[in-house]
Parts: structure tokens; sequence; C-alpha cells
């Protein structure tokens, strides 16, 4: 199991670029457990604000607090893109190079290596180039490379855009797996099945403001605002 992860506090967060907002002012708490999808059109300021979260987004204003001091948040979290990124090494050496940064032994790694191998269904695959795999196959190396080191919070950006069905319900069932043994996942997605499937609660953001927040169940069953009932419906929101 996954130690507890902490939570956070915005308070008047502001992102701008070249003067002008793409993020905020936002005030937001999320607690210390769950899995929340952060939804919303593009432009909304999703992935902006899991950089935020991240702390590799410069604000203009306002404040980002964890309930633990900030060297120890980030050493707790881990962070998977969109388009993964894959060092010009084997599926093994990909896997591997998250524990030697943390200094494990050659043993340690080699059995948590081959174990998370297992998980990703690459097993068969630790000494191929990771730059050769597929997409599906990509996306779970870099999953599985965030996992290894048993994150307490975890940042996705659209981790199955472009996947197909198959993928993306492996991708899901890893993340569900990651959940239960703790980790605490905020994850964008523009896909409303995923978000109905994973969330615990959401977050929606509009035009970069925080238009909604709350458990995932009511968001779908009853939106508090014009904006997010059209959203949900597939209707373009402006």
């Amino acid at each position: 199991m996954v130690d507890a992860a902490p939570s956070v506090h915005l308070a008047g967060t502001l992102v701008k670029r070249r003067g002008k907002p793409i993020l905020g002012p936002i005030d937001l708490d999320l607690s210390g457990s769950g899995f929340t999808i952060v939804l919303g059109p593009n432009g909304a300021g999703k992935t902006t604000l899991l950089k935020v979260l991240h702390g590799v987004e410069r604000l203009s204003d306002g404040d980002v607090s964890w309930s633990v001091p900030d060297a120890q948040a980030r050493e707790m979290q881990a962070y998977v893109f969109q388009s993964p990124i894959m060092l010009r090494r084997s599926v093994r050496q990909n896997l591997a190079y998250p524990l030697q940064l943390l200094g494990e032994d050659k043993a340690s790694i080699a059995t948590k290596v081959t174990d998370w191998a297992r998980r990703i269904g690459l097993e068969d695959a630790l000494d191929r180039p990771a730059p050769r795999l597929s997409g599906g196959e990509r996306q779970k190396l870099a999953l599985g490379r965030a996992l290894i080191r048993n994150p307490q919070v975890l940042f996705l950006d659209e981790p199955c855009a472009n996947l197909d069905g198959r993928s993306t319900r492996e991708i899901e069932a890893l993340l569900k797996g990651a959940q239960t043994a703790g980790t605490r996942i905020i994850m964008t997605t523009h896909d409303l099945g995923q978000a109905r499937r994973l969330a615990s609660d959401l977050v929606f953001l509009l035009h970069g403001r925080l238009h909604e927040q709350g458990q995932a169940s009511a968001f779908f069953s009853s939106p508090c605002t014009p904006e997010a009932k059209a959203f949900l419906e597939g209707d373009i929101v402006e």
C-alpha cells in the first residue's frame, strides 16, 4: 500500500501568458484521497492546472499550498504526459531509471522491473528499445515508470488520447489498481465515458476558471450550471 497522500489548497492562483490570463484566479481544495477528473473544453486550462499542482508552471499570482513541505510534496508525485516521453533506452532501462535515481540496490530494482513489466504487459519486450513500441505500449510504459516508485500523487494528462479500446481498458485497469493501492490520482480527459467510469470527484474548468467542483455522481446527474449541462450533452461551450 502507498502512504496517505497530502492535500492541496490553491488560493487566488493565476497564470498569465503575454499578459493574458490562461488559468484563474482559482480557489480550489483537493483532499488527499480519491480519483479527480479535470474536465473542460479545449483551452479551458486543464493541462495548466495539472502543471500548477505539480509545481512546474510559473504562477503570476496566488499560492499553491500542500499539507506537507513543498520539497516533500514533489518527492511524492509523478506526472505522465499526453505524449509519453521515452528514454532512448530499452524498456528495462526505462523502468529501472526512476529507481536508480532513488538509489535503490540492483537486486531490488531488477525485481521491481520484472514485476512492473508483467503488470503492464511488456514482460516479453524488456530488451526492446522503448521508442519502437506502439503508442499504447509507450503509454503503458510511461505509466509503469511513474508507478514503479509508488507515488502518493499521480498526475495524468489525457493518458488515453488516441489509444484504441483495448489499450484504454488496460490503462484504466492499471489506474484503478493504483488507486486501490492508495495513490491519489488527478487526471484530465475529454472522454466523458472514461470520466464516468473512473472519477470519484470532478473539476470542471471553463475559460481558465473553476466553473464547478463536486462529487462525480452529483455532477453527472444534476450539473449546477447551463454550461456544464451543455458540455455533458456534447454541445459546444463558449
